[in-house]
C-alpha cells in the first residue's frame, strides 16, 4: 500500500501567477520512500495520488498592501479611486506606508489624468477589482502579455459546487492538480491543498488526507514602469559627420541574477517568497516582455532556466534566441543546469541570424600562457587566469516588413557582443585582460566587415577602472593604479591596452543632451565618467557595472530607458526586492543607424 507521509509548501506566501508545487513524500509497500509524482495513469503499487485545490472564500475579503504585499491594507486612496487606477494600486498598510511612497504614488494619478485627457473616459469598471500589472514602458503592453497566459490547473471542465464547511466558510474547487496558479479572484484568500492516496481498482480512497493551508494570496507587486526618454541633437555624437537613416531599434541588456546565486544567506534582506524561482522568474519576464526590445542581452541566465523557461516563453513573443553557457573548469559543482551563461534574444520580424562566435576566455588563457608564461609558472598562471568566463557575439541583419534590408543592394549587418566578466575584485589584471582580448576579438570582426557594434553586459567594473576605460576611451594610461595589479605581466607593454573601435557609452548621452527636462537625469549620472550613478544595488555595494557601448561612427542614441534614483528604489530597500527581481537594473536604448559622410 502507498501512504502519503508529509505534504510541505516551499512558498510561504502564494502569489498571482506563480505556480505551486507541493513537496509530497510517499512510503511505498516495500516501506522505501519517493516523491515521485504518481498519476492515475501510472499507479504505483496498486494506487495512486489524488489532489485537490480549493479557494477557502470567508465573508470578509482582505486587501493587502501595495507596497508591502505580505501586510494587510488599512487604508484606501481615493485618488486612485477616483482616477480608477486598478483597485489593488490604491491600498496601503499603514499611513507611513502611503507617505514614504507618495512621491511615486502621484506619479499613477498624474499619467491617469494625462490618458483619460488624450483617451477620454473609458467605460471599463474598475472599482473592488484587483489587478497587478508588471513593470515596462507602458502598462498596456504589459498588461496584455501577461493576460494571454492561459492557466488550465488541472482542468478545463467546470468545477463541482462549492462545499459549506460547518463553520461557515466555503470552499471553492480551484483544480485538481499537483500544481497550481493562483489567479487574480484568488487574492486576498487562502487557499487549501489535499492528497490522498486512492485505491486504482475501487477510486476510493485510503489512508489519512493530508492537507496545508497557505498564506492569502497576493498580487505580483509591481514597479512603477520606466519612460523611454528621447534624446535631441546634442546628445548625439558626431552627429555633424553622420548621414542617418530611417531604420531605428532597440536593445536592453539585464543581469538577470541566477537562481543559483540568489541564497537566502546572501539576500536575506528580501523575502523568501520574492527570491525564490517560480516568483522571480515570472517577475523578470513581465518586465522584460513589457520593455518590447528589439534585441536583449541577458546574463546570469542558468542553462536550464534558459531551456526551459526563457527560450520557450520569449519564443512566444517573437523572440529567437542564442545561449553560450560559462565554461565548468572552475565553477563546476555536479549539476552543470546550474551553470550561468549569456543569451542574446532578436525579434524574428526585425533580424534574422547571421553568424555567431563564441569567446572561451579559458581558451584564451591557456594560448596566453602556452606563449608567454614560463613551463614551471603556468599551472600558478592559470589558476589565477581561468574563471570560466565567456562572451556571445551575434552577426544580425536587419529586415523592414520581415523582409532583409536592400540599401543599395548592401545588406544592414549589426554585430551584438553579450559578456559577463565576472572576476574577484582583487583580480583587476584578469578583469581587464578579458575585456582586452575582447575588444581585440571585436576588431577583427570590423576589420572584415563594415559593421555597427553594440558591446553589452555586466563588466564588473565601475566607471573609472581600467577595463571602462579601455572600452570607453580606447586606452589605458599607463598611470593608471589598476595597472599595478600584474603578477604575470600580461598587461605589458601598457601602450598595447587600446584598440581602435570608436565606442561610446549609451547612457553618457543624457550628459550631452540640453534642456530643463534633462537636469534630473543628469542628476542620476556620475559627473566625472557620465555613467549612471548605479546599475547594481544589494547591502554592501552600490555602483555600476553594466553598460551598452556602441560605435558611434554608425550609430546614434535616439532614446534611452530612463533611470532608477535611490528614492525611488525606497533607501530603505537592497535589490533584490519584491517589485524588482534582480539585484541589478535594466538598461535600454533605442538607436539609428547612420553612416560616416566620409565614407558614403
Amino acid at each position: 500500500m502507498v501512504s502519503v507521509l508529509r505534504v510541505h509548501l516551499p512558498t510561504e506566501i502564494p502569489i498571482v501567477g506563480c505556480e505551486l508545487t507541493p513537496y509530497v513524500l510517499l512510503r511505498r509497500a516495500d516501506k522505501t520512500v519517493t516523491t515521485d509524482d504518481v498519476p492515475e495513469t501510472s499507479p504505483l503499487d496498486g494506487h495512486f495520488l489524488r489532489y485537490k485545490w480549493y479557494r477557502v472564500q470567508s465573508d470578509k475579503k482582505v486587501a493587502v498592501c501595495s507596497i508591502h504585499p505580505s501586510e494587510q491594507a488599512t487604508l484606501q486612496c481615493l485618488g486612485c479611486v477616483k482616477a480608477r487606477l486598478p483597485v489593488a494600486k490604491s491600498y496601503h498598510c499603514t499611513p507611513k506606508c502611503f507617505s514614504d511612497a507618495w512621491q511615486h504614488h502621484r506619479v499613477l494619478h498624474d499619467r491617469a489624468a494625462s490618458a483619460a485627457s488624450e483617451n477620454g473616459n473609458e467605460d471599463e469598471e474598475l472599482y473592488g477589482r484587483f489587478n497587478s500589472s508588471g513593470s515596462g514602458i507602458s502598462n498596456s503592453s504589459l498588461s496584455a502579455s501577461a493576460s494571454s497566459a492561459i492557466l488550465t490547473n488541472g482542468s478545463a471542465a467546470p468545477y463541482p459546487a462549492a462545499i459549506t464547511q460547518k463553520s461557515g466558510e466555503i470552499w471553492y474547487e480551484v483544480g485538481h492538480s499537483k500544481t497550481y496558479t493562483p489567479t487574480e479572484d484568488d487574492i486576498g484568500h487562502v487557499l487549501k491543498f489535499e492528497c490522498v492516496a486512492v485505491d486504482a481498482e475501487t477510486k476510493l480512497p485510503v489512508g489519512h488526507v493530508n492537507t496545508i493551508l497557505t498564506s492569502r494570496v497576493i498580487p505580483a507587486p509591481s514597479p512603477t514602469p520606466r519612460q523611454l526618454i528621447p534624446i535631441d541633437g546634442m546628445g548625439h555624437i558626431d552627429a555633424d559627420g553622420c548621414i542617418t537613416s530611417s531604420g531605428t531599434f532597440t536593445v536592453l541588456s539585464y543581469n538577470i541574477l541566477s537562481e543559483a546565486y540568489a541564497s537566502n544567506d546572501l539576500l536575506n534582506y528580501c523575502p523568501s517568497w520574492a527570491l525564490s524561482w517560480t516568483y522571480r522568474r515570472q517577475n523578470l519576464l513581465r518586465e522584460i516582455v513589457g520593455y518590447s526590445a528589439d534585441i536583449i542581452c541577458l546574463q546570469e541566465v542558468q542553462s536550464d532556466h534558459y531551456d526551459e523557461f526563457f527560450s520557450p516563453e520569449l519564443d512566444k513573443h517573437g523572440y529567437y534566441g542564442l545561449y553560450k553557457r560559462k565554461t565548468n573548469e572552475v565553477i563546476y559543482n555536479g549539476n552543470t543546469n546550474t551553470i550561468d551563461g549569456c543569451a542574446t534574444f532578436f525579434r524574428r520580424d526585425r533580424f534574422s541570424h547571421v553568424k555567431k562566435y563564441e569567446v572561451e576566455f579559458n581558451k584564451a588563457a591557456q594560448s596566453l600562457t602556452d606563449a608567454m608564461i614560463p613551463t614551471t609558472q603556468k599551472k600558478t598562471a592559470l589558476n589565477r587566469l581561468v574563471k570560466d568566463n565567456i562572451a556571445l557575439i551575434v552577426v544580425l541583419e536587419a529586415k523592414v516588413n520581415n523582409q532583409p534590408v536592400d540599401n543599395a543592394g548592401k545588406r544592414q549587418l549589426l554585430c551584438v557582443a553579450n559578456t559577463h566578466v565576472n572576476v574577484h575584485q582583487d583580480l583587476k589584471d584578469v578583469k581587464l585582460w578579458q575585456v582586452h582580448t575582447l575588444l581585440k576579438g571585436l576588431e577583427k570582426i570590423a576589420a572584415s566587415a563594415d559593421i555597427p557594434m553594440l558591446v553589452c553586459g555586466d563588466f564588473n567594473s565601475v566607471p573609472g577602472s581600467a577595463p571602462h576605460a579601455l572600452l570607453a576611451m580606447g586606452k589605458v594610461d599607463s598611470s593608471h593604479p589598476d595597472l599595478a595589479v600584474d603578477p604575470l605581466n600580461i598587461l605589458r607593454p601598457h601602450s598595447k591596452l587600446a584598440h581602435q573601435l570608436p565606442l561610446v557609452s549609451a547612457y553618457s548621452s543624457f550628459a550631452r543632451t540640453a534642456g530643463v527636462g534633462f537636469e534630473l537625469h543628469k542628476r542620476r549620472l556620475d559627473g566625472g565618467t557620465n555613467e549612471p550613478l548605479f546599475t547594481n544595488v544589494t547591502r554592501d555595494f552600490i555602483g555600476t557595472l553594466d553598460y551598452i557601448f556602441y560605435t558611434a561612427d554608425s550609430l546614434v542614441v535616439e532614446s534611452l530607458l530612463e533611470l532608477l534614483d535611490e528614492e525611488r528604489l525606497r533607501k530603505d530597500t537592497a535589490l533584490p526586492s519584491p517589485e524588482w527581481s534582480s539585484d541589478h537594473i535594466a538598461l535600454l536604448a533605442e538607436f539609428r543607424y547612420c553612416k560616416n559622410k566620409s565614407r558614403s
